[in-house]
C-alpha cells in the first residue's frame, strides 16, 4: 500500500448548542495534496474548510468530522481511499476530487456504494454523460466548459487564426475539443508538449512562423509559468493575444506576477465577480490565508455550502439518502457564483467569463472580469445523460 497522508479534523461546535445535536456527519475530502499539483487540492481543502470553519464546525447546524486523504495523484490509491472511507469511516459525503482520471477511478466504488459525492474541481465527460450519477453533483464545471469559453470569446475578437498548445494527454484533447465547440475559426496548428516539459523555444518560433491572430494556451501548473515567462522574455507576449485554460490563476500568478500581465483567462469564477456571497468569501479567505483565493478555493467553498445546505433541509439528518440527494440536487445556496443550478447530470448551468491579468487595487497580480460570452450556459454532454 503507498503511504499516504490521512488527517482526520474534529470540527465540533463548542457551548450547549454543539451538545444538543446527537448526530456527527461524516465526510471524506480526497484531493492531491502533494507533488507538483499540490497547491490545487490545497486549495479545494481550504476553501471547503473556511465554510466549516465560518460555521463553527458544523454544515447544516450539525457538528462535522472532515477526514481529508491525499492520492498522489494516484488513480489506483484513490480507489482504496474512496473503499475506505465508504466501509471503515462510514462518511455520509465524499467530496474534493483534483484530477479527472481519478474521478473516474473512485466513480466505481462510490456508485456501488450509493455514495453521495459533491466534487470541487474534475469534471470528466463520461460523468456529464453517459455515466452520468444521480447521487453525484459537481460545485465546479464540466471540464471542457473553460476552453468553450476561450472559444466563444475568439470569435467575438475575430480571432480566425489560432494555435493551441497543451500537454500531450487526454486532458490536452479534451481542451481542444472544448474549444471547438465554440469556435468557428481556423486551429492551424496544434502543438502537444509532454507533460512538466520546461523549455517552450520550439513552440516558440512555430508560433512565429504561424503567425496566428491568437495563441490558446492550456498549460496548468509549472508548465504555464514556464511558458509564460518564456513568451513574455521574447516579446512575443506583446505582439500576439494569449487566450488561456487553467493556466493563469491564484496557483500561478503569484509565481508568474508581471509576467502574466494582459494574458486572458476563461473560468466560470473570479475573485472581483460581484456576488455578495464571494466578495465575503474573498475577504474572509485573504484574511485567513493571506492570499487571494483561486478558483479552486471558490469551489471548495461551494462544495460545502452545497453540503450545508442539504443537511439543513433534513434538519440534519443523513439516514434518507434519497432525501439527502434531492437537497443537494436543487442547490439552495448562495453561491460564489451568479445563477448556479444543476442540470439533471448534476453538473451546474453557470456563466462563463473572461478574465484578463491586471493589478488590483492593492496593485496585486490578479484577474479582473473584462466580459461573459457564456451566460446561464449548461455543458456539451448533459443530454446524453439518461
Amino acid at each position: 500500500m503507498i503511504h499516504h497522508i490521512r488527517t482526520i479534523l474534529m470540527a465540533c461546535a463548542l457551548g450547549a448548542t454543539a451538545l444538543a445535536v446527537s448526530a456527527q456527519v461524516k465526510i471524506g475530502f480526497i484531493g492531491t495534496l502533494s507533488g507538483p499539483a499540490a497547491a490545487v487540492g490545497k486549495e479545494q481543502y481550504d476553501g471547503f474548510m473556511l465554510a466549516v470553519e465560518q460555521r463553527q464546525g458544523m454544515l447544516g447546524g450539525v457538528p462535522v468530522t472532515v477526514i481529508q486523504e491525499d492520492d498522489q495523484h494516484n488513480p489506483e490509491l484513490a480507489a482504496q481511499l474512496a473503499q475506505r472511507l465508504i466501509e471503515r469511516d462510514k462518511v455520509s459525503f465524499i467530496t474534493g476530487v483534483t484530477f479527472s482520471d481519478v474521478m473516474m477511478a473512485i466513480a466505481r466504488p462510490m456508485a456501488r456504494a450509493g455514495m453521495l459525492f459533491v466534487g470541487s474541481n474534475a469534471g470528466p465527460a463520461p460523468m456529464a454523460g453517459k455515466q452520468c450519477n444521480n447521487r453525484f453533483v459537481f460545485a465546479s464545471y464540466q471540464d471542457e466548459y473553460q476552453a468553450g469559453i476561450v472559444g466563444r470569446y475568439a470569435v467575438d475578437k475575430g480571432y480566425w487564426k489560432t494555435l493551441f498548445i497543451a500537454p500531450d494527454n487526454a486532458s490536452g484533447k479534451d481542451q481542444l475539443r472544448g474549444f471547438k465547440r465554440y469556435y468557428s475559426g481556423e486551429v492551424v496548428s496544434e502543438i502537444y508538449a509532454p507533460p512538466q516539459q520546461t523549455d517552450y523555444a520550439a513552440a516558440l518560433a512555430q508560433i512565429r512562423r504561424v503567425a496566428p491572430d491568437a495563441v490558446v494556451a492550456f498549460l496548468p501548473g509549472d508548465m504555464g509559468v514556464h511558458f509564460i515567462q518564456q513568451m513574455n522574455r521574447t516579446g512575443l507576449l506583446s505582439k500576439v493575444p494569449l487566450l488561456t485554460v487553467g493556466t493563469v490563476d491564484g496557483t500561478t500568478l503569484p509565481l508568474l506576477q508581471d509576467a502574466a500581465l494582459n494574458v486572458i483567462a476563461g473560468a466560470v469564477w473570479g475573485p472581483d465577480l460581484p456576488s455578495p456571497t464571494s466578495k465575503a468569501f474573498v475577504a474572509a479567505f485573504e484574511r485567513k490565508h493571506g492570499r487571494i483565493p483561486s478558483q479552486y478555493a471558490a469551489q471548495g467553498f461551494d462544495a460545502a455550502l452545497l453540503i450545508d445546505s442539504a443537511l439543513k433541509e433534513t434538519k440534519g439528518s443523513v439516514a434518507d439518502r434519497g432525501a439527502l440527494r434531492n437537497a443537494l440536487n436543487a442547490a439552495d445556496f448562495a453561491s460564489v457564483r451568479s445563477g448556479f443550478k444543476f442540470l439533471r447530470n448534476g453538473f451546474p448551468v453557470q456563466d462563463g467569463h473572461v478574465f484578463v491579468v491586471a493589478k488590483d487595487t492593492q496593485g496585486r497580480v490578479s484577474l479582473q472580469r473584462i466580459a461573459t460570452p457564456l451566460e446561464a450556459n449548461p455543458d456539451g454532454y448533459w443530454n446524453e445523460c439518461r
